[in-house]
């Protein structure tokens, strides 16, 4: 196994249900989407070469820091040839593992003890044509879906998603997360405790990292 590694680093989870919690993250290199809002434009070219890894090499980092949560981020990980069996690897030894996904790349393969953080795209990203929601049936309740919300109109196609599709028969973790500088948290916020939502347990986030760190920050 080999991998094309951005950066790896040990820092707070500052997304998702486990926000808050020491984890080691590994970026891999290269993304075939080119969201609007994308906050890591530096590891999309999958072209370019960062730091070559192989599934020991990466081992001994993740050893580095003796803690069990991972988090598997690009980029995009599953565009990684041989990234199934590497994610069966960590499995293997016990490893928590969180991998974030775009919504694009097929998760069929994925290990079934590893969790999914699925981020499904909304029109302000100008990527939700690349949605594929085929991959919704291997999902389980485990796992998150995501929402990163730009403006009202990202927000009512969202909730409108997820009646259509029926998200809460999959997983009670649906998160809505607004684009920063964009997206005011307040204004997300007062949509979401419209009365007409009251029945719909949506989980709203913001990027803890990005006000314990200046949003701008690498390696956070």
């Amino acid at each position: 196994m080999n991998f094309n590694v951005n950066e790896i680093f040990f820092s707070i989870q500052g997304e998702g249900t486990r926000a808050g919690r020491k984890c080691t993250f590994i970026r891999f290199q290269g993304c075939l989407l080119r969201c609007s809002w994308c906050d890591t434009p530096y590891a999309l070219e999958r072209k370019e070469k960062h730091k070559s890894m192989s599934e020991n090499d990466l081992l001994i980092e993740i050893e580095k820091n003796k803690n069990k949560l991972i988090m598997l981020t690009g980029g995009e990980p599953l565009e990684q040839k041989d990234i199934f069996e590497f994610i069966d690897l960590l499995c293997s030894k016990n490893f928590e593992v969180t991998i974030e996904t775009n919504g694009q790349a097929d998760i069929s393969k994925v290990n079934k003890n590893a969790i999914l953080i699925y981020d499904i795209k909304c029109p302000g990203s100008k990527m939700d044509k690349k949605n594929n929601f085929n991959n919704l049936k291997h999902l389980s309740e485990k796992d998150e879906i995501k929402f990163v919300i730009k403006d009202e109109n990202d927000f009512n196609w969202a909730v409108n998603l997820c009646k259509e599709k029926k998200l809460f028969s999959i997983t009670n973790n649906i998160i809505f997360s607004p684009v920063m500088h964009d997206m005011s948290p307040l204004k997300l916020a007062n949509l979401l405790l419209s009365p007409e939502l009251s029945d719909m347990d949506i989980r709203m986030q913001l990027q803890m990292h990005k006000y314990i760190w200046d949003p701008e920050k690498r390696g956070v």
